[in-house]
């Protein structure tokens, strides 16, 4: 997928008072906003279909289970204010367009768009990037509803979930070489609830998804790793090895699993495991990881099964080569969904 330059891309409809976005050559009502987060924002979007025989956006869909029933979707703006921030967003673009898995969110369509800033006349550019919609919010605004409630998952849906982000996951691990997602973490998890059926889990954002594999030989190559990992993976979730890099050592795709243990944990407990921390008077996030002291909350009547302490446990070595990997994850997780599915 090519990003496109042109300006009609994805133009405002300026008879509509700018309600109208264009992306390519289909075009978009904001219907309300979503969310936002730095230079971001993330809209509720509605195609708007003049000519009833064009099939509009959907038409572009290599999967059927895309296209949305009402015509809604959700829409993420970027505003790029350099170069860097641009060679950024083309990254994740390229990247979210290497996937495809249920448990992924896919990106439908996007448009990069040159516009004027002010009166300088400087160019800048906005990108637009087209996703299917889940309205019921992520984990993390789940686990927040639910807190404020004194609700849990049940031990049932905390696995069913888990088993569907490990799935997501283990697509973008069997990449040769394989991607790490880098920000596993409940605001990145979209949840949608069914009736009878456990929630559907869909892992997104790809803005921080790199190439897994790091040979780090020098001090200065650890550092880098360290600064790195400080502006893209967000703490409570980053595994001990982007907080402390030794000098020598090569870095895997296992940063995901340490960060998938803190997920897991969030999934019943609502945060990190290591949040704990930020509260102690001279605690430190940073310890707390490093030396992997995990403290246990009381949880629902009656409590999750120790088997999913061990679990959680399990995924947070501190050293990374020996943690488990995908693969081994995923076979556990079975066996503990076969012992406690009902």
């Amino acid at each position: 997928m090519g990003c496109s330059f042109s300006g009609l891309n994805a133009l405002y409809d300026a008879v509509n008072g700018g309600g109208d976005v264009w992306i390519n050559e289909n075009r978009f009502r904001i219907v309300r906003q979503l969310g936002e987060g730095g230079f971001a924002y993330v809209f509720l979007v509605k195609e708007v279909i003049s000519d009833p025989s064009n099939p509009g956006v959907s038409k572009k869909f290599k999967d059927s289970s895309h296209i949305s029933d009402d015509g809604t979707y959700a829409m993420k703006k970027v505003l790029i204010q350099n170069s860097e921030q641009l060679e950024l967003v083309k990254e994740e673009i390229r990247v979210s367009s290497l996937f495809t898995h249920s448990n992924l969110l896919p990106l439908l369509d996007h448009a990069i768009i040159a516009v004027k800033a002010g009166p300088d006349q400087s160019w800048k550019h906005e990108a637009y990037l087209l996703f299917p919609v889940h309205l019921d919010g992520t984990l993390l605004d789940n686990a927040t509803a639910m807190k404020a409630k004194k609700e849990f998952f049940s031990t049932s849906d905390v696995l069913q979930i888990f088993r569907q982000l490990c799935a997501g996951l283990k697509h973008m691990h069997s990449f040769d070489p394989p991607y790490a997602h880098n920000d596993v973490k409940p605001g990145n998890v979209l949840l949608t609830h069914s009736k009878e059926q456990p929630p559907l889990a869909v892992l997104m954002d790809f803005g921080s998804t790199r190439p897994a594999r790091k040979q780090i030989r020098s001090r200065q190559e650890a550092l880098q790793l360290q600064e790195w990992a400080a502006e893209h993976v967000s703490a409570p979730f980053r595994a001990p090895e982007l907080w402390d890099c030794p000098s020598q050592c090569d870095i895997d795709e296992r940063t995901d699993i340490w960060s998938l243990g803190c997920t897991l944990y969030a999934i019943m407990y609502g945060v990190s495991p290591f949040e704990y921390a930020l509260g102690e008077s001279g605690g430190s996030l940073q310890l707390a990881i490093v030396n992997a002291q995990i403290k246990w909350p009381a949880g629902p009547k009656p409590p999750y099964p120790e088997a999913l302490h061990q679990f959680v446990t399990w995924m947070l070595q501190p050293q990374g080569t020996v943690r488990p990997r995908i693969d081994d994850i995923i076979i556990h997780v079975d066996k503990l969904i076969s012992k406690f599915s009902h």
